[in-house]
């Protein structure tokens, strides 16, 4: 593990301080520091960025401190698992970092001195003499382990779960119940979000990969007469919340995917062999060796993500209102929001009155244009639950809460079976008229719904040949290599087929012509586009409205699901898995031979 940084003299330069007093005195400064970074909150930007400096700097001085003083500090009651905690508190700074800034370097520090934690074994010694450190050994591995998936190191996360799970037989059989019973739950979660990830794990990166996608210099632009500025991706909120969906800690499967989604693949990272070092254990990737496959110079800086697991109202708008106060006038919002829905039809009146039953029924003095509380049109609307079921208030977001904030260009996309309530928002916009992404309110019985492996709609989104194959029931161990690469090759060359009519039509609505320059952006609305094409032809639900997602403004009709350019494709895909009788084509669709 190499040195952090140049940090200034410590105190134990004082020769009239014991070392060890030093080093004791240092390590309560920058815990103290570190306790205080991890309780702020997303909307606390620049106070994070000083907390960050200030406790970075702080365990950078405890590092080196140990490192120059370390027989010393042994001989002062030193443990070796203090030491490797010093590394674990860097470690997770690192990513704390990573996880607000989107910046790969991060990440890649963050494995660096997590990986060289678990090759020197720090927390080995004595750890089934002490339930409290064998807890501290569980928990290492569990973050651990979240980098690993996070960097698509597979082979890591393997062996890091096996020792997960040893770790915690040996516990239970060597302490009481309820020593373990917070580990216990961790590993049982973890276990669950690694059998839903792995159904298709490492055929292709969520991640934008140039070596498989086009480069973004090479993207057809959309034509400067149909748009007056060209926007940028410059922030994301995403939240999930559905009782019991896969999580892992607070990161649910569905933000797990959306997170990668929205980044550059790690260049040459992916497919480089399996067998890298440092993944059987060994000594690890140097810092500039690993991090020289984390950056490509060529490409822009990824976006950067809130996440929020279970946000409180007033918590979501407090990040939104900070991240709309900080966008620069060329940049764009995604709003990524996925939860359950409370449907509201019918307007409840003071106690010991008549209900309302139609929006129109409202005092037209009251409100004047036809808005019901909080500015949104027609009829009130339902809402996101973020939080238990009944609890309302605080845990609910509805589409008024949105409202203010359309003084900003955003997509928003919403997965939920309340999501139609969402469009409410537009024709009411303060401002900047709002692209907006619907998933269908309802899902075809042949796809679990209760979350195992996250929403279908978010699937096609971020993984869409994955997600066809889960709608037609086909698991990754059904499929050969050759046949999935056959239709990720058709499936890629539609996309690109499909973007080029939609920049070079004529009747493309500004709101997108706006934000279809943006690579992330474009991805997400081709792939929604296949989406909306794939469950509008799928049999078992065809001419239901409900199983098929939605978009506004609307498209162009060049990309409806009704075009022969668009069934081809979908048929060409169905072919090859074998699957064509559970879709729906037009009569006179050929299938196009020279297209395979």
């Amino acid at each position: 593990m190499s040195q952090l940084g140049n940090p200034a003299n410590s105190s134990s330069s004082s020769s009239s301080i014991p070392v060890s007093e030093a080093y004791w005195s240092l390590v309560d400064k920058a815990d103290r520091k570190f306790s205080k970074i991890r309780d702020l909150p997303y909307y606390e930007r620049n106070r994070y960025e000083a907390y960050f400096h200030k406790a970075f700097k702080l365990y950078s001085q405890l590092w080196k401190l140990q490192q120059e003083n370390r027989q010393k500090l042994v001989e002062a009651g030193l443990k070796r698992w203090e030491i490797g905690e010093i590394a674990s508190r860097i470690a997770q700074l690192y990513f704390g970092q990573y996880m607000r800034t989107s910046e790969a370097n991060y990440l890649s520090e963050s494995y660096v001195f997590y990986e060289a934690i678990f090759t020197r074994e720090y927390f080995k010694e004595g750890l089934l003499q002490d339930a409290s450190l064998a807890n501290r050994q569980l928990r290492f591995l569990s973050r651990f382990l979240m980098v690993c998936l996070l960097l698509n190191r597979r082979e890591m996360v393997h062996q890091l779960a096996n020792q997960l799970k040893m770790l915690l037989d040996d516990c239970k059989r060597t302490f009481q119940e309820k020593d373990v019973r917070e580990s216990k739950l961790v590993v049982q979660e973890i276990m669950k979000f690694l059998k839903a990830d792995t159904a298709f794990m490492n055929i292709r990166p969520f991640r934008y990969s140039v070596v498989l996608e086009p480069h973004p210099d090479s993207l057809t632009p959309v034509p400067p007469s149909r748009t007056k500025r060209y926007l940028r991706l410059q922030d994301a909120i995403l939240s999930s919340y559905h009782p019991n969906e896969v999580k892992f800690s607070e990161l649910t499967l569905d933000t797990f995917r959306m997170i990668q989604c929205l980044e550059w693949e790690p260049s040459g990272s992916f497919y480089r062999p399996n067998n890298r070092s440092g993944q059987n254990g060994g000594s690890g990737p140097s810092r500039s060796n690993f991090s020289q496959h984390i950056v490509d110079p060529t490409l822009p800086s990824n976006p950067r993500k809130s996440i929020l697991y279970r946000p409180s109202v007033t918590h979501f708008l407090a990040v939104l209102a900070t991240i709309c106060e900080e966008m620069p006038n060329d940049g764009v919002l995604l709003i990524y929001l996925s939860a359950s829905g409370i449907a509201k039809n019918i307007l409840s009146s003071p106690a010991g009155s008549e209900s309302i039953n139609d929006a129109e029924d409202i005092d037209k003095t009251k409100y004047p244009c036809g808005q019901v509380g909080g500015g949104v049109k027609g009829r009130s609307t339902g809402c996101l639950s973020f939080g238990a079921r009944g609890k309302g208030g605080l845990s609910c977001i509805y589409p008024s809460d949105i409202l203010p904030f359309t003084r900003r260009p955003f997509l928003l996309v919403i997965d939920s079976d309340v999501s139609e309530e969402f469009e409410t928002i537009h024709g009411s916009e303060k401002g900047e008229p709002a692209a907006m992404l619907f998933s269908p309110s309802a899902t075809s019985h042949t796809v679990a719904t209760d979350y195992r492996h996250g929403s279908l709609f978010t699937f096609f989104l971020t993984a869409p040949l994955h997600a066809f194959c889960l709608l037609l029931g086909i698991s990754g161990s059904d499929v050969e290599m050759d046949t999935f690469n056959k239709a990720e090759n058709v499936l890629s060359s539609s996309l690109s087929e499909w973007g080029q009519l939609l920049v070079t039509s004529e009747n493309l609505n500004q709101v997108w012509a706006q934000i279809l320059n943006d690579p992330f952006i474009r991805r997400l609305l081709l792939r929604f586009i296949f989406c909306r094409t794939v469950l509008a032809l799928y049999a078992p639900t065809i001419g239901k409205n409900e199983y098929v997602p939605r978009c506004v403004p609307s498209l162009p009709s060049v990309v409806d699901p009704t075009t022969a350019t668009l069934q081809s494709a979908v048929m060409q895909i169905a072919n090859i898995f074998g699957v064509s009788h559970s879709f729906v084509f037009s009569e006179n669709l050929e299938f196009p031979e020279n297209k395979q």
